[in-house]
Protein backbone atom coordinates (compact mmCIF):
# COMPACT_ATOMS: atom_id res chain seq x y z
CA UNK A 1 0.00 0.00 0.00
CA UNK A 2 1.53 3.54 -0.84
CA UNK A 3 0.42 7.26 -0.40
CA UNK A 4 1.40 10.67 -0.70
CA UNK A 5 0.76 13.25 1.55
CA UNK A 6 -1.93 16.17 0.35
CA UNK A 7 -2.30 18.36 3.16
CA UNK A 8 -5.41 20.26 3.72
CA UNK A 9 -3.23 23.58 2.98
CA UNK A 10 -2.34 22.30 -0.41
CA UNK A 11 -6.30 20.66 -0.74
CA UNK A 12 -7.44 24.79 -0.27
CA UNK A 13 -4.77 26.03 -2.69
CA UNK A 14 -6.23 23.90 -5.07
CA UNK A 15 -9.47 24.51 -4.96
CA UNK A 16 -8.47 28.01 -4.64
CA UNK A 17 -6.68 27.64 -8.44
CA UNK A 18 -10.03 25.27 -9.52
CA UNK A 19 -12.82 28.20 -8.71
CA UNK A 20 -10.68 30.06 -11.18
CA UNK A 21 -11.52 27.52 -13.77
CA UNK A 22 -14.36 26.58 -15.87
CA UNK A 23 -15.64 22.84 -16.41
CA UNK A 24 -18.00 21.52 -19.03
CA UNK A 25 -20.19 18.60 -18.44
CA UNK A 26 -21.89 16.37 -21.19
CA UNK A 27 -24.20 13.85 -21.01
CA UNK A 28 -27.49 12.20 -19.85
CA UNK A 29 -28.87 14.57 -17.52
CA UNK A 30 -31.25 12.95 -14.36
CA UNK A 31 -33.50 14.12 -12.17
CA UNK A 32 -33.42 12.17 -9.18
CA UNK A 33 -36.26 11.83 -6.91
CA UNK A 34 -36.62 10.56 -3.31
CA UNK A 35 -39.70 9.19 -1.55
CA UNK A 36 -38.67 9.22 2.24
CA UNK A 37 -41.01 7.17 4.83
CA UNK A 38 -41.03 4.47 7.50
CA UNK A 39 -42.48 0.31 7.73
CA UNK A 40 -44.02 -1.06 10.25
CA UNK A 41 -46.03 -3.40 8.77
CA UNK A 42 -46.35 -5.75 5.53
CA UNK A 43 -49.12 -5.14 2.52
CA UNK A 44 -52.45 -7.37 3.67
CA UNK A 45 -52.41 -7.24 -0.73
CA UNK A 46 -49.16 -8.92 -1.26
CA UNK A 47 -46.00 -9.89 0.78
CA UNK A 48 -44.39 -6.13 0.49
CA UNK A 49 -43.70 -3.57 3.06
CA UNK A 50 -45.89 -1.21 3.40
CA UNK A 51 -44.05 2.63 3.76
CA UNK A 52 -45.87 5.54 5.53
CA UNK A 53 -44.77 8.47 3.23
CA UNK A 54 -42.64 11.48 5.51
CA UNK A 55 -41.38 13.43 2.97
CA UNK A 56 -40.52 13.89 -0.78
CA UNK A 57 -37.13 15.23 -2.17
CA UNK A 58 -35.66 16.10 -5.78
CA UNK A 59 -31.67 16.87 -6.82
CA UNK A 60 -30.10 16.74 -10.48
CA UNK A 61 -28.66 13.08 -11.14
CA UNK A 62 -26.81 11.64 -13.95
CA UNK A 63 -24.59 14.22 -15.43
CA UNK A 64 -26.41 17.00 -13.44
CA UNK A 65 -25.16 16.05 -10.50
CA UNK A 66 -21.52 15.53 -11.47
CA UNK A 67 -22.08 19.50 -12.35
CA UNK A 68 -23.46 20.22 -9.12
CA UNK A 69 -20.59 18.20 -7.61
CA UNK A 70 -18.32 21.02 -9.38
CA UNK A 71 -20.18 23.95 -8.61
CA UNK A 72 -20.91 22.59 -4.51
CA UNK A 73 -17.51 23.00 -4.09
CA UNK A 74 -17.46 26.52 -5.91
CA UNK A 75 -15.94 25.34 -9.50
CA UNK A 76 -17.78 27.38 -12.23
CA UNK A 77 -19.90 24.48 -14.51
CA UNK A 78 -22.00 24.50 -18.00
CA UNK A 79 -24.12 21.70 -18.26
CA UNK A 80 -25.09 20.27 -21.77
CA UNK A 81 -27.62 18.02 -22.26
CA UNK A 82 -30.95 16.62 -23.41
CA UNK A 83 -34.47 16.78 -21.52
CA UNK A 84 -38.00 16.32 -22.40
CA UNK A 85 -40.90 18.95 -22.22
CA UNK A 86 -42.30 17.89 -18.98
CA UNK A 87 -42.86 18.76 -15.79
CA UNK A 88 -39.61 16.80 -14.91
CA UNK A 89 -37.64 18.73 -17.23
CA UNK A 90 -38.63 22.14 -15.49
CA UNK A 91 -37.94 20.69 -11.93
CA UNK A 92 -34.73 19.86 -12.85
CA UNK A 93 -33.67 23.51 -14.76
CA UNK A 94 -35.08 24.97 -11.64
CA UNK A 95 -32.82 22.66 -9.31
CA UNK A 96 -29.49 23.33 -11.69
CA UNK A 97 -30.17 27.18 -10.99
CA UNK A 98 -30.71 27.03 -7.87
CA UNK A 99 -26.70 25.50 -7.77
CA UNK A 100 -25.56 28.27 -10.07
CA UNK A 101 -25.04 25.85 -12.52
CA UNK A 102 -25.34 27.18 -16.12
CA UNK A 103 -28.38 25.23 -18.05
CA UNK A 104 -28.52 27.14 -21.47
CA UNK A 105 -26.71 24.04 -23.49
CA UNK A 106 -29.61 21.90 -21.78
CA UNK A 107 -31.49 21.15 -24.68
CA UNK A 108 -35.68 20.54 -24.65
CA UNK A 109 -36.93 17.92 -26.99
CA UNK A 110 -40.61 17.57 -27.71
CA UNK A 111 -41.59 13.44 -27.22
CA UNK A 112 -38.38 12.68 -25.19
CA UNK A 113 -39.04 11.77 -21.61
CA UNK A 114 -36.89 13.41 -19.03
CA UNK A 115 -35.27 10.56 -17.12
CA UNK A 116 -36.42 10.22 -13.20
CA UNK A 117 -35.22 7.85 -10.74
CA UNK A 118 -37.45 7.44 -8.08
CA UNK A 119 -36.11 5.76 -4.95
CA UNK A 120 -38.48 4.88 -1.74
CA UNK A 121 -36.43 5.02 0.96
CA UNK A 122 -37.38 3.74 4.44
CA UNK A 123 -34.86 3.79 7.61
CA UNK A 124 -32.21 4.56 5.47
CA UNK A 125 -32.73 1.77 3.12
CA UNK A 126 -33.59 1.96 -0.36
CA UNK A 127 -36.57 -0.38 -0.64
CA UNK A 128 -37.45 0.21 -4.53
CA UNK A 129 -35.93 1.97 -7.75
CA UNK A 130 -38.54 3.38 -10.53
CA UNK A 131 -36.88 4.40 -13.49
CA UNK A 132 -38.50 6.68 -16.18
CA UNK A 133 -36.60 7.30 -19.05
CA UNK A 134 -36.07 7.68 -22.62
CA UNK A 135 -32.62 5.41 -23.85
CA UNK A 136 -32.77 5.80 -27.58
CA UNK A 137 -29.93 7.94 -29.08
CA UNK A 138 -29.89 11.56 -30.22
CA UNK A 139 -30.78 12.81 -33.96
CA UNK A 140 -28.08 13.90 -35.90
CA UNK A 141 -30.18 17.61 -35.42
CA UNK A 142 -29.86 17.18 -31.61
CA UNK A 143 -26.11 16.03 -31.76
CA UNK A 144 -25.02 19.09 -34.00
CA UNK A 145 -26.62 21.34 -31.82
CA UNK A 146 -25.09 19.92 -28.75
CA UNK A 147 -21.42 20.13 -30.70
CA UNK A 148 -22.32 23.84 -31.32
CA UNK A 149 -22.93 24.69 -27.82
CA UNK A 150 -19.96 22.52 -26.58
CA UNK A 151 -17.69 24.49 -29.61
CA UNK A 152 -19.02 27.88 -28.45
CA UNK A 153 -18.00 27.34 -24.83
CA UNK A 154 -14.26 25.38 -25.27
CA UNK A 155 -12.51 28.28 -25.47
CA UNK A 156 -13.02 29.39 -22.10
CA UNK A 157 -12.99 25.53 -20.62
CA UNK A 158 -10.46 24.12 -18.69
CA UNK A 159 -11.98 20.61 -19.18
CA UNK A 160 -14.82 18.42 -20.23
CA UNK A 161 -16.46 15.61 -18.61
CA UNK A 162 -18.68 13.27 -20.38
CA UNK A 163 -21.16 11.68 -18.00
CA UNK A 164 -22.25 8.62 -20.03
CA UNK A 165 -25.39 6.34 -18.00
CA UNK A 166 -26.75 4.60 -20.85
CA UNK A 167 -29.57 7.12 -21.63
CA UNK A 168 -28.55 8.05 -25.26
CA UNK A 169 -26.66 11.20 -24.89
CA UNK A 170 -22.97 9.89 -25.52
CA UNK A 171 -22.88 8.75 -28.97
CA UNK A 172 -20.18 7.80 -31.22
CA UNK A 173 -21.26 10.76 -33.76
CA UNK A 174 -21.01 12.89 -30.45
CA UNK A 175 -17.98 11.54 -28.88
CA UNK A 176 -15.49 11.83 -31.91
CA UNK A 177 -16.01 15.30 -32.50
CA UNK A 178 -15.67 16.45 -28.82
CA UNK A 179 -12.21 14.52 -28.64
CA UNK A 180 -10.68 16.18 -32.06
CA UNK A 181 -11.86 19.74 -30.09
CA UNK A 182 -10.60 19.13 -27.05
CA UNK A 183 -7.47 17.78 -28.85
CA UNK A 184 -7.32 21.05 -30.86
CA UNK A 185 -7.82 23.09 -27.92
CA UNK A 186 -5.74 21.47 -25.58
CA UNK A 187 -8.70 20.94 -23.32
CA UNK A 188 -8.74 17.56 -20.48
CA UNK A 189 -11.24 15.40 -21.27
CA UNK A 190 -12.81 12.99 -18.66
CA UNK A 191 -15.63 10.52 -19.24
CA UNK A 192 -16.64 7.58 -16.78
CA UNK A 193 -17.53 4.38 -19.16
CA UNK A 194 -20.39 2.68 -19.72
CA UNK A 195 -18.79 -0.48 -21.40
CA UNK A 196 -22.40 -2.07 -22.68
CA UNK A 197 -22.31 0.72 -24.99
CA UNK A 198 -18.97 -0.27 -27.04
CA UNK A 199 -17.94 3.23 -28.07
CA UNK A 200 -14.74 3.44 -28.82
CA UNK A 201 -12.92 5.34 -26.06
CA UNK A 202 -9.34 5.64 -27.39
CA UNK A 203 -7.79 9.07 -26.67
CA UNK A 204 -9.32 10.56 -23.67
CA UNK A 205 -7.53 12.26 -20.85
CA UNK A 206 -8.78 10.13 -18.17
CA UNK A 207 -11.55 7.31 -17.93
CA UNK A 208 -13.06 6.34 -14.59
CA UNK A 209 -14.49 2.67 -14.72
CA UNK A 210 -15.01 0.78 -11.39
CA UNK A 211 -13.86 -3.06 -11.03
CA UNK A 212 -16.14 -4.55 -13.13
CA UNK A 213 -16.72 -1.88 -15.79
CA UNK A 214 -12.70 -2.40 -16.21
CA UNK A 215 -13.00 -6.24 -16.66
CA UNK A 216 -15.53 -5.62 -19.00
CA UNK A 217 -13.57 -3.16 -20.79
CA UNK A 218 -10.90 -5.69 -21.21
CA UNK A 219 -12.84 -7.99 -21.61
CA UNK A 220 -11.55 -10.26 -19.14
CA UNK A 221 -13.35 -12.59 -16.35
CA UNK A 222 -13.18 -11.15 -13.27
CA UNK A 223 -11.57 -14.67 -11.47
CA UNK A 224 -10.33 -13.72 -8.59
CA UNK A 225 -9.66 -11.25 -6.32
CA UNK A 226 -6.81 -9.62 -4.02
CA UNK A 227 -7.93 -8.07 -1.08
CA UNK A 228 -4.57 -5.94 -1.90
CA UNK A 229 -5.15 -4.29 -5.56
CA UNK A 230 -1.44 -3.91 -6.05
CA UNK A 231 -1.33 -7.60 -5.18
CA UNK A 232 -4.20 -8.78 -7.67
CA UNK A 233 -2.61 -10.10 -11.18
CA UNK A 234 -6.11 -10.14 -12.47
CA UNK A 235 -6.70 -6.53 -12.09
CA UNK A 236 -3.30 -5.54 -12.32
CA UNK A 237 -3.44 -7.55 -15.78
CA UNK A 238 -7.10 -5.16 -17.21
CA UNK A 239 -5.47 -2.21 -16.24
CA UNK A 240 -2.74 -2.85 -18.25
CA UNK A 241 -4.38 -4.10 -20.70
CA UNK A 242 -6.93 -0.91 -20.86
CA UNK A 243 -3.55 1.53 -21.13
CA UNK A 244 -2.54 -0.16 -23.97
CA UNK A 245 -5.66 -0.66 -25.99
CA UNK A 246 -7.56 2.93 -25.12
CA UNK A 247 -4.50 4.88 -24.42
CA UNK A 248 -5.85 7.29 -21.72
CA UNK A 249 -3.44 9.49 -19.99
CA UNK A 250 -4.89 8.24 -17.00
CA UNK A 251 -6.91 5.19 -15.85
CA UNK A 252 -8.32 5.79 -12.63
CA UNK A 253 -10.44 2.45 -10.68
CA UNK A 254 -12.88 2.74 -8.48
CA UNK A 255 -12.98 -0.30 -5.94
CA UNK A 256 -15.49 0.17 -3.23
CA UNK A 257 -14.58 -0.61 0.21
CA UNK A 258 -10.53 -0.85 -1.47
CA UNK A 259 -10.62 2.67 -2.63
CA UNK A 260 -8.93 3.63 -5.95
CA UNK A 261 -6.43 2.56 -8.01
CA UNK A 262 -4.30 5.38 -10.02
CA UNK A 263 -2.69 3.73 -13.27
CA UNK A 264 -0.52 5.30 -15.88
CA UNK A 265 1.65 4.32 -18.75
CA UNK A 266 5.12 3.55 -18.09
CA UNK A 267 4.52 3.89 -14.11
CA UNK A 268 3.58 1.58 -11.36
CA UNK A 269 0.13 1.86 -10.26
CA UNK A 270 -0.74 3.98 -7.17
CA UNK A 271 -3.29 2.84 -4.90
CA UNK A 272 -5.55 4.78 -3.28
CA UNK A 273 -7.40 3.11 0.25
CA UNK A 274 -10.49 4.29 1.05
CA UNK A 275 -11.36 6.65 4.20
CA UNK A 276 -14.79 6.27 4.17
CA UNK A 277 -16.06 5.40 8.09
CA UNK A 278 -19.29 5.01 7.33
CA UNK A 279 -21.32 4.01 4.13
CA UNK A 280 -24.96 5.13 3.59
CA UNK A 281 -25.89 5.60 0.01
CA UNK A 282 -23.41 5.22 -2.70
CA UNK A 283 -25.49 6.89 -5.23
CA UNK A 284 -23.54 9.65 -6.73
CA UNK A 285 -20.31 8.62 -5.67
CA UNK A 286 -18.76 7.83 -8.86
CA UNK A 287 -19.81 11.45 -10.03
CA UNK A 288 -18.47 12.78 -7.01
CA UNK A 289 -14.81 11.12 -8.03
CA UNK A 290 -14.73 12.54 -11.60
CA UNK A 291 -15.88 16.09 -10.98
CA UNK A 292 -13.38 16.20 -8.16
CA UNK A 293 -10.60 14.69 -10.33
CA UNK A 294 -11.05 16.73 -13.24
CA UNK A 295 -11.66 19.99 -11.31
CA UNK A 296 -8.03 18.92 -9.30
CA UNK A 297 -6.16 18.48 -12.64
CA UNK A 298 -7.49 21.48 -14.33
CA UNK A 299 -6.16 23.66 -11.20
CA UNK A 300 -2.90 21.84 -11.70
CA UNK A 301 -3.10 19.25 -9.00
CA UNK A 302 -0.43 16.46 -9.80
CA UNK A 303 -2.63 13.11 -10.79
CA UNK A 304 -2.03 11.26 -7.28
CA UNK A 305 -2.96 15.03 -5.52
CA UNK A 306 -6.14 14.58 -7.36
CA UNK A 307 -6.76 11.16 -6.60
CA UNK A 308 -6.20 11.67 -2.83
CA UNK A 309 -8.37 14.69 -3.14
CA UNK A 310 -10.95 12.67 -5.14
CA UNK A 311 -10.90 10.14 -2.52
CA UNK A 312 -12.01 12.27 0.05
CA UNK A 313 -14.62 13.80 -1.46
CA UNK A 314 -16.20 10.05 -1.82
CA UNK A 315 -16.10 9.19 1.43
CA UNK A 316 -17.69 12.25 2.66
CA UNK A 317 -20.44 11.90 0.26
CA UNK A 318 -21.22 8.19 0.64
CA UNK A 319 -21.68 8.90 4.48
CA UNK A 320 -24.89 10.69 3.42
CA UNK A 321 -28.28 9.91 2.58
CA UNK A 322 -29.05 10.82 -1.47
CA UNK A 323 -27.45 12.27 -4.15
CA UNK A 324 -25.03 13.86 -2.00
CA UNK A 325 -22.22 16.32 -2.72
CA UNK A 326 -19.42 17.86 -0.34
CA UNK A 327 -18.38 21.48 0.21
CA UNK A 328 -14.62 22.94 0.33
CA UNK A 329 -14.82 23.31 4.25
CA UNK A 330 -15.85 19.77 4.44
CA UNK A 331 -13.09 18.44 2.16
CA UNK A 332 -10.42 20.51 4.05
CA UNK A 333 -11.24 19.47 7.38
CA UNK A 334 -11.30 15.78 6.61
CA UNK A 335 -7.85 16.31 4.85
CA UNK A 336 -6.78 17.87 8.21
CA UNK A 337 -7.70 14.78 10.37
CA UNK A 338 -5.55 12.63 8.08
Amino acid sequence: MNSTPLSAARARQILTAAARTRIAVVGDVMLDQFIWGTVSRISPEAPVPVVDFERESVMPGGAANVARNLTSLNVPADLLGVVGQDHAGRQLRDLLREHQIGCSGLLAKAGRMTSVKARIVAHKQQVVRIDRETRDGLDASLTRRLLAALKSRISGTAAVILGDYGKGVVTQELLDPIKKLCREHGVWLSLDPKPVHRLDLTGLSLITPNRKETFELARLSDETRHGDPLKDANLKLAAERLLAELQPALLLITLGELGMLLCERGKPPFHIPTVAQEVFDVSGAGDTVIACFTLAIAAGASPKEAAVLSNHAAGIVVGKLGTATVAPEELVENLSRV
